[in-house]
Protein backbone atom coordinates (compact mmCIF):
# COMPACT_ATOMS: atom_id res chain seq x y z
CA UNK A 1 0.00 0.00 0.00
CA UNK A 2 2.81 2.42 0.89
CA UNK A 3 4.63 1.58 -2.35
CA UNK A 4 1.52 2.45 -4.37
CA UNK A 5 1.21 5.75 -2.50
CA UNK A 6 4.86 6.60 -3.17
CA UNK A 7 4.47 5.75 -6.86
CA UNK A 8 1.37 7.93 -7.04
CA UNK A 9 3.26 10.91 -5.61
CA UNK A 10 6.20 10.29 -7.91
CA UNK A 11 3.88 10.37 -10.93
CA UNK A 12 2.24 13.57 -9.69
CA UNK A 13 5.63 15.23 -9.17
CA UNK A 14 6.76 14.13 -12.65
CA UNK A 15 3.60 15.57 -14.24
CA UNK A 16 4.05 18.78 -12.26
CA UNK A 17 7.65 19.17 -13.42
CA UNK A 18 6.67 18.53 -17.04
CA UNK A 19 3.84 21.08 -16.80
CA UNK A 20 5.61 23.98 -15.12
CA UNK A 21 9.26 23.08 -15.71
CA UNK A 22 9.62 24.99 -19.02
CA UNK A 23 7.99 28.09 -17.51
CA UNK A 24 10.27 28.01 -14.46
CA UNK A 25 13.29 27.58 -16.72
CA UNK A 26 12.24 30.61 -18.78
CA UNK A 27 11.72 32.61 -15.58
CA UNK A 28 15.17 31.60 -14.34
CA UNK A 29 16.78 32.56 -17.68
CA UNK A 30 15.04 35.94 -17.73
CA UNK A 31 16.51 36.78 -14.30
CA UNK A 32 20.12 35.86 -15.15
CA UNK A 33 22.65 38.59 -15.83
CA UNK A 34 25.03 38.88 -18.76
CA UNK A 35 27.88 37.31 -16.80
CA UNK A 36 26.01 34.06 -16.11
CA UNK A 37 26.21 31.10 -18.46
CA UNK A 38 22.67 29.91 -19.26
CA UNK A 39 24.07 26.79 -21.01
CA UNK A 40 26.26 25.58 -18.13
CA UNK A 41 26.51 21.87 -17.28
CA UNK A 42 25.19 20.77 -14.90
CA UNK A 43 22.41 23.35 -15.41
CA UNK A 44 22.17 26.10 -12.77
CA UNK A 45 18.50 26.67 -12.13
CA UNK A 46 18.78 29.49 -9.59
CA UNK A 47 20.48 32.71 -10.82
CA UNK A 48 23.57 33.56 -8.80
CA UNK A 49 23.00 37.32 -9.34
CA UNK A 50 19.28 37.92 -10.11
CA UNK A 51 18.44 41.04 -12.13
CA UNK A 52 15.39 42.65 -13.75
CA UNK A 53 17.50 44.46 -16.35
CA UNK A 54 16.45 42.05 -19.11
CA UNK A 55 12.82 43.20 -18.83
CA UNK A 56 13.91 46.83 -19.16
CA UNK A 57 16.06 46.07 -22.22
CA UNK A 58 13.14 44.39 -23.97
CA UNK A 59 10.93 47.42 -23.44
CA UNK A 60 13.69 49.82 -24.57
CA UNK A 61 14.40 48.20 -27.92
CA UNK A 62 11.10 46.56 -28.93
CA UNK A 63 7.64 48.20 -28.46
CA UNK A 64 6.53 45.26 -26.38
CA UNK A 65 4.06 47.37 -24.37
CA UNK A 66 2.34 48.51 -27.57
CA UNK A 67 2.05 44.88 -28.64
CA UNK A 68 0.72 43.98 -25.20
CA UNK A 69 -1.86 46.80 -25.41
CA UNK A 70 -3.08 45.47 -28.77
CA UNK A 71 -3.35 41.97 -27.30
CA UNK A 72 -5.19 43.34 -24.27
CA UNK A 73 -7.75 45.13 -26.47
CA UNK A 74 -8.31 42.01 -28.57
CA UNK A 75 -8.58 39.72 -25.55
CA UNK A 76 -10.89 42.10 -23.65
CA UNK A 77 -13.22 42.40 -26.65
CA UNK A 78 -13.30 38.63 -27.02
CA UNK A 79 -14.10 38.17 -23.34
CA UNK A 80 -17.02 40.63 -23.43
CA UNK A 81 -18.44 39.30 -26.71
CA UNK A 82 -18.11 35.65 -25.66
CA UNK A 83 -19.60 36.17 -22.21
CA UNK A 84 -22.61 38.06 -23.57
CA UNK A 85 -23.11 36.11 -26.80
CA UNK A 86 -22.48 32.65 -25.37
CA UNK A 87 -24.71 33.33 -22.36
CA UNK A 88 -27.65 34.51 -24.51
CA UNK A 89 -27.24 31.70 -27.04
CA UNK A 90 -26.81 29.09 -24.31
CA UNK A 91 -29.92 30.31 -22.50
CA UNK A 92 -31.97 30.21 -25.71
CA UNK A 93 -30.81 26.67 -26.50
CA UNK A 94 -31.49 25.48 -22.98
CA UNK A 95 -34.67 27.26 -21.87
CA UNK A 96 -36.56 28.49 -24.90
CA UNK A 97 -38.67 26.33 -27.17
CA UNK A 98 -38.44 27.06 -30.90
CA UNK A 99 -38.35 25.16 -34.15
CA UNK A 100 -34.87 24.00 -35.13
CA UNK A 101 -33.42 24.11 -31.63
CA UNK A 102 -32.04 20.57 -31.92
CA UNK A 103 -30.47 21.39 -35.28
CA UNK A 104 -28.86 24.51 -33.77
CA UNK A 105 -27.28 22.43 -30.99
CA UNK A 106 -26.03 19.94 -33.58
CA UNK A 107 -24.55 22.79 -35.63
CA UNK A 108 -22.58 24.04 -32.62
CA UNK A 109 -21.34 20.49 -31.95
CA UNK A 110 -20.25 20.05 -35.57
CA UNK A 111 -18.49 23.42 -35.46
CA UNK A 112 -16.15 21.98 -32.82
CA UNK A 113 -15.03 19.31 -35.29
CA UNK A 114 -13.86 21.79 -37.94
CA UNK A 115 -10.17 22.69 -37.46
CA UNK A 116 -9.51 26.41 -37.52
CA UNK A 117 -6.74 26.01 -40.09
CA UNK A 118 -9.26 24.65 -42.61
CA UNK A 119 -11.18 27.95 -42.81
CA UNK A 120 -8.31 30.45 -42.55
CA UNK A 121 -8.29 31.25 -46.28
CA UNK A 122 -12.06 31.86 -46.42
CA UNK A 123 -11.85 33.98 -43.25
CA UNK A 124 -9.09 36.11 -44.72
CA UNK A 125 -11.00 36.62 -47.98
CA UNK A 126 -14.09 37.60 -45.99
CA UNK A 127 -12.15 40.15 -43.92
CA UNK A 128 -10.54 41.59 -47.02
CA UNK A 129 -13.91 41.93 -48.76
CA UNK A 130 -15.16 43.83 -45.69
CA UNK A 131 -12.07 46.09 -45.76
CA UNK A 132 -11.13 44.85 -42.30
CA UNK A 133 -7.80 43.22 -43.18
CA UNK A 134 -4.85 44.48 -41.10
CA UNK A 135 -7.15 45.73 -38.31
CA UNK A 136 -7.68 44.52 -34.76
CA UNK A 137 -11.40 44.10 -35.53
CA UNK A 138 -10.48 41.36 -37.98
CA UNK A 139 -8.52 39.62 -35.23
CA UNK A 140 -11.51 39.77 -32.86
CA UNK A 141 -14.39 38.71 -35.12
CA UNK A 142 -13.59 35.00 -35.81
CA UNK A 143 -13.48 34.25 -32.07
CA UNK A 144 -16.25 36.61 -31.00
CA UNK A 145 -18.64 33.79 -29.98
CA UNK A 146 -17.03 30.36 -29.60
CA UNK A 147 -19.11 27.21 -30.15
CA UNK A 148 -17.53 25.56 -27.10
CA UNK A 149 -18.50 28.52 -24.91
CA UNK A 150 -22.11 28.36 -26.13
CA UNK A 151 -22.32 24.67 -25.23
CA UNK A 152 -20.75 25.30 -21.82
CA UNK A 153 -23.36 27.95 -21.04
CA UNK A 154 -26.15 25.71 -22.35
CA UNK A 155 -25.12 22.96 -19.95
CA UNK A 156 -24.91 25.44 -17.06
CA UNK A 157 -28.43 26.79 -17.71
CA UNK A 158 -29.80 23.26 -18.16
CA UNK A 159 -28.57 22.36 -14.68
CA UNK A 160 -30.73 25.06 -13.04
CA UNK A 161 -34.04 23.92 -11.47
CA UNK A 162 -36.96 24.69 -13.77
CA UNK A 163 -39.25 25.48 -10.82
CA UNK A 164 -37.49 28.80 -10.14
CA UNK A 165 -38.20 30.12 -13.61
CA UNK A 166 -41.73 28.72 -13.60
CA UNK A 167 -42.45 30.85 -10.53
CA UNK A 168 -41.08 33.89 -12.37
CA UNK A 169 -43.34 33.14 -15.34
CA UNK A 170 -46.37 33.08 -13.02
CA UNK A 171 -45.27 36.48 -11.66
CA UNK A 172 -45.27 37.85 -15.22
CA UNK A 173 -41.54 37.98 -15.97
CA UNK A 174 -40.65 37.86 -19.66
CA UNK A 175 -37.74 35.88 -21.16
CA UNK A 176 -35.23 38.77 -20.89
CA UNK A 177 -36.10 39.39 -17.23
CA UNK A 178 -35.77 35.69 -16.41
CA UNK A 179 -32.42 35.59 -18.18
CA UNK A 180 -30.88 38.69 -16.56
CA UNK A 181 -32.38 38.49 -13.06
CA UNK A 182 -32.62 34.74 -12.37
CA UNK A 183 -30.63 32.54 -14.74
CA UNK A 184 -27.49 34.60 -15.38
CA UNK A 185 -26.68 35.38 -11.70
CA UNK A 186 -26.95 31.64 -10.95
CA UNK A 187 -24.21 30.64 -13.40
CA UNK A 188 -21.45 33.12 -12.51
CA UNK A 189 -18.96 30.29 -12.31
CA UNK A 190 -19.60 29.21 -15.90
CA UNK A 191 -19.35 32.81 -17.06
CA UNK A 192 -15.93 32.96 -15.36
CA UNK A 193 -14.89 29.79 -17.21
CA UNK A 194 -15.96 31.34 -20.52
CA UNK A 195 -14.09 34.55 -19.67
CA UNK A 196 -10.87 32.68 -18.83
CA UNK A 197 -11.03 30.44 -21.92
CA UNK A 198 -11.79 33.40 -24.20
CA UNK A 199 -8.95 35.47 -22.77
CA UNK A 200 -6.47 32.59 -23.04
CA UNK A 201 -7.39 31.61 -26.59
CA UNK A 202 -7.32 35.17 -27.92
CA UNK A 203 -4.17 36.17 -25.99
CA UNK A 204 -2.24 33.09 -27.16
CA UNK A 205 -3.52 33.08 -30.74
CA UNK A 206 -0.63 33.30 -33.17
CA UNK A 207 -1.64 31.96 -36.60
CA UNK A 208 -4.69 34.12 -37.36
CA UNK A 209 -3.08 37.47 -36.32
CA UNK A 210 0.01 36.48 -38.31
CA UNK A 211 -2.16 36.05 -41.44
CA UNK A 212 -4.49 39.02 -41.13
CA UNK A 213 -2.06 41.64 -39.73
CA UNK A 214 0.72 43.22 -41.79
CA UNK A 215 1.36 46.61 -40.14
CA UNK A 216 3.76 46.28 -37.15
CA UNK A 217 1.75 48.95 -35.31
CA UNK A 218 -1.18 46.50 -35.14
CA UNK A 219 0.83 43.46 -34.07
CA UNK A 220 -0.39 41.53 -31.07
CA UNK A 221 2.06 40.30 -28.46
CA UNK A 222 2.42 36.81 -29.91
CA UNK A 223 3.45 38.25 -33.29
CA UNK A 224 5.64 40.79 -31.54
CA UNK A 225 7.43 38.01 -29.64
CA UNK A 226 8.25 36.35 -32.93
CA UNK A 227 9.76 39.64 -34.06
CA UNK A 228 11.59 39.83 -30.72
CA UNK A 229 13.18 36.44 -31.26
CA UNK A 230 14.66 37.57 -34.55
CA UNK A 231 15.99 40.79 -33.05
CA UNK A 232 17.65 39.14 -30.06
CA UNK A 233 18.59 35.80 -31.63
CA UNK A 234 21.90 35.76 -29.73
CA UNK A 235 20.50 36.69 -26.29
CA UNK A 236 18.04 34.16 -24.96
CA UNK A 237 17.73 36.15 -21.72
CA UNK A 238 15.74 38.86 -23.50
CA UNK A 239 13.61 36.30 -25.34
CA UNK A 240 12.82 34.67 -21.99
CA UNK A 241 11.97 38.07 -20.49
CA UNK A 242 9.53 38.74 -23.34
CA UNK A 243 7.95 35.34 -22.79
CA UNK A 244 7.41 36.07 -19.09
CA UNK A 245 5.80 39.43 -19.98
CA UNK A 246 3.38 37.56 -22.28
CA UNK A 247 2.47 34.89 -19.74
CA UNK A 248 2.08 37.12 -16.68
CA UNK A 249 -1.43 38.48 -17.56
CA UNK A 250 -2.75 34.93 -18.00
CA UNK A 251 -1.48 33.90 -14.57
CA UNK A 252 -2.89 37.01 -12.91
CA UNK A 253 -6.30 36.50 -14.51
CA UNK A 254 -6.49 32.85 -13.52
CA UNK A 255 -5.41 33.57 -9.94
CA UNK A 256 -8.04 36.31 -9.59
CA UNK A 257 -10.86 34.15 -11.04
CA UNK A 258 -9.84 30.66 -9.90
CA UNK A 259 -12.59 30.47 -7.28
CA UNK A 260 -15.28 31.10 -9.90
CA UNK A 261 -13.46 28.91 -12.42
CA UNK A 262 -13.65 25.74 -10.32
CA UNK A 263 -17.25 26.51 -9.40
CA UNK A 264 -18.06 26.89 -13.11
CA UNK A 265 -16.45 23.54 -13.95
CA UNK A 266 -18.78 21.99 -11.37
CA UNK A 267 -21.82 23.73 -12.85
CA UNK A 268 -21.05 22.36 -16.29
CA UNK A 269 -20.48 18.87 -14.94
CA UNK A 270 -23.83 18.60 -13.16
CA UNK A 271 -25.73 17.98 -16.36
CA UNK A 272 -23.80 17.37 -19.57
Amino acid sequence: MRIRLVLRYLVLVAVLLLAIGPFLWQLSTSLKGVGEDIYSYPPAFLPSDPTLANFGKVADVVPVWDFALNSLMVASANVVLNCLGAAMAGYALSRMRFRGRGFAVLAFLLALLVPGEAILVSLFLMMRSLNLADTLVAVVLPGAIGALNVLLMRNAFSALPAAVEEAAVIDGANAWQRFTRIALPSVKGSVAVVAIFSFMFSWDDFLWPLIVLSNPENYTLTIGLNYLKGTFALDQRLVAAGTIIAVAPLILMFVSLQRYFFRGVGEGAVKG
